[in-house]
């Protein structure tokens, strides 16, 4: 004790001697370096891992965003034309696809960039688009399911499903079908299926998959952000013995249109929003950059199945017990099959064992 007195005492007479000896504005200086040196550190730990390949190029190759006229889709179909890509655009509002895409030409000189109608919320919708798209190519070699929903009231599609599960989801697995023997034909074919972390909120009922008993909006969405996670694994087991792979990942947390129909007043959004952004929020760029790598990065070519965060794969101790069930995984995998329509003697490759 008498030792720890000593060197508090000394520590104390330490400082009070710079204070004697260092301007009182050097210290101000000081100070307020050392805030922006923290600022800048706590940004960079929350902006997460970075996809740092940009000597990969994607010439030649083809490839299709979902939801790509905004945020993390749009973020993506950046940077992959940038690495001069082909690239659709996969989205329900034709003017704000345009607009995407004009300002995508733009920005990054890459004019094979084109405004494809998709709407998901119906599975007619799925199956037209698919159906112009295997005329217009001859491959494909990235399909990039990321556009989503958040925060809707209860409601069923009219194909029979809960329209969080139903865009989310089950629209996103009709098209990976539907295209299958496209992605087959490309060198290496990529599927990337953008789910959340949010999948650790899901509880799906084998009895109210459609949460007709019991609706709650974060259910909805991370139920359908399970199902993407497990038929993302199913589907890598179906496929085994072939040039496609497949991927889940979660982007991070990213302040994107996907949260506008949340029920916040405005003024509440305006004053709360921003500073909760820079404390925990990625920017959009950073967002991506999960995305990107599994659409792009050449060491993941023999990878498939797995399900990423920050640019690494989740550990299988990692993930929640939510993406180990495996009779949820079976459940989910055949009311898929079902609501979509997906012919039982369906081809996707050597059957695994």
């Amino acid at each position: 004790m008498d030792l720890f007195n000593h060197v508090s005492a000394q520590v104390a007479q330490l400082g009070d001697s710079l204070k004697e000896s260092v301007p009182l504005e050097v210290r101000y200086c000081l100070g307020a370096g050392a805030a922006i040196a923290g600022i800048y550190f706590y940004r960079k730990y929350i902006e997460g891992g970075q996809f740092r390949k940009d000597h990969v190029k994607m010439d030649g190759k083809v490839v299709i965003i979902t939801g790509a006229n905004t945020g993390i889709g749009k973020e993506t179909a950046l940077d992959l034309a940038r690495r001069n890509a082909k690239i659709y655009l996969a989205c329900r509002d034709y003017d704000r696809c345009e607009a995407a895409r004009q300002e995508i030409i733009e920005k990054t000189g890459n004019t094979k960039v084109y405004n494809r109608h998709l709407d998901l919320m119906t599975l007619k919708s799925v199956r037209e688009f698919a159906e112009q798209f295997l005329k217009e190519e001859e491959k494909l070699d990235v399909l990039i399911n990321n556009a989503g929903v958040l925060f809707l009231p209860h409601s069923i599609t009219e194909d029979g499903c809960e329209v969080h599960m139903h865009v989310n989801h089950l629209s996103h697995f009709l098209l990976s079908h539907l295209l299958l023997e496209h992605l087959k034909k490309a060198p290496q074919g990529r599927i990337v299926n953008v789910s959340s972390v949010g999948y650790s909120m899901a509880k799906i009922d084998k009895d109210d998959l459609h949460l007709e008993k019991s609706f709650a909006k974060f259910k909805a969405y991370g139920n359908s952000k399970l199902a993407q996670i497990l038929t993302t694994q199913r589907f890598a087991k179906e496929l085994q013995g072939t040039n496609v792979t497949v991927y889940s990942l979660h982007p991070g947390a990213i302040q994107t249109e996907i949260g506008r129909n949340m029920n916040i007043p405005k003024i509440i959004q305006w004053i709360l929003m921003p500073p909760m952004h820079f404390l925990f929020g990625k920017s959009l760029k950073s967002g991506a950059q999960t995305t990107i790598r599994c659409a792009v990065d050449p060491d993941l070519a023999t990878v498939s199945g797995k399900y990423f965060s920050d640019c690494e794969i989740v550990t299988e101790k990692q993930l929640k017990w939510q993406a180990k069930d495996e009779e949820i995984s079976e459940f989910i995998w055949e009311e898929s099959l079902r609501l979509a329509k997906i012919p039982s003697d369906f081809v996707y490759g050597k059957k695994y064992q």
